[in-house]
């Protein structure tokens, strides 16, 4: 890699942090909001087990979850939709930045958002509420949500597609809201009822919060829901894609 492209590549992702954690939107929905729910439910609910899991334990795992996607829908999503109607991808290929580092900076950024969220999560829930884990469990539990979380990225491109961020902002407020609750970020699924569980289940939130619920009871990867997320980031990126080309077709 040209050492310029590389550095080029790094003030790009350096940029795109900026922009995200001045974005009010992002601090709203991915920092204010997990924060003050975690404290908000797991005091209310107090000392129970859900599934054999302490609760505290299993919403700081939903919460972290829930400031992940809302990174992906509320400032991902949103900066896409609005640099294509601007038009500045397009003024991207005029300049001597390749299209790889443009991608390259965007994905190396929210991986990096999403390990700042992840971190303070389990920060304040290990001091806050004095949740203790084995460091293993730690580790595999964090690890899961970020690897998981990017997968999240291909729905926030699909949203991106879009070309009017006022369309995309109400779109993706109610998907992020609805698919948070419907995937038992908010509430266990297990005090569903039977439809709404299988509802649950078929949605890429749920089954991203259920690989750290389960390693919490001390299981392993769930691989049919590493496959079920899987499957999602194939469907939306060739949705976004094929939408990208249309539009650069007109």
């Amino acid at each position: 890699m040209n050492q310029t492209m590389l550095r080029a590549t790094i003030a790009h992702c350096k940029a795109e942090l900026l922009r995200t954690f001045r974005n009010r939107r992002f601090v709203i929905f991915s920092i204010i909001m997990p924060v003050l729910f975690f404290f908000l439910f797991s005091s209310a609910v107090g000392a129970q087990k859900i599934d054999g899991v302490d609760w505290s334990s299993y919403y700081l795992m939903s919460m972290t979850c829930y400031g992940i996607i809302g990174a992906s829908f509320s400032t991902f999503s949103m900066r896409l939709s609005r640099e294509r109607s601007q038009g500045w991808i397009r003024l991207l290929k005029i300049t001597p930045l390749p299209s790889w580092a443009y991608i390259v900076s965007k994905i190396a950024s929210q991986a990096l958002i999403n390990l700042f969220i992840i971190v303070m999560m389990f920060l304040i829930g290990g001091i806050g509420k004095h949740i203790d884990l084995p460091v293993s469990t730690w580790l595999s539990c964090g690890l899961w949500i970020w690897i998981g979380g990017m997968s999240f990225m291909a729905l926030g491109t699909l949203f991106g597609s879009v070309r009017n961020p006022d369309v995309v902002q109400v779109v993706t407020m109610i998907v992020y809201m609805g698919m948070s609750v419907l995937g038992g970020l908010w509430m266990p699924v297990s005090t569903m009822s039977k439809t709404m569980q299988d509802i649950a289940k078929a949605l890429p939130t749920y089954r991203l919060g259920q690989g750290a619920w389960n390693m919490l009871g001390g299981g392993s990867v769930d691989w049919t829901g590493v496959g079920i997320l899987a499957a999602y980031v194939v469907v939306f990126m060739v949705l976004s894609s094929y939408i990208m080309r249309k539009q650069e077709a007109v």
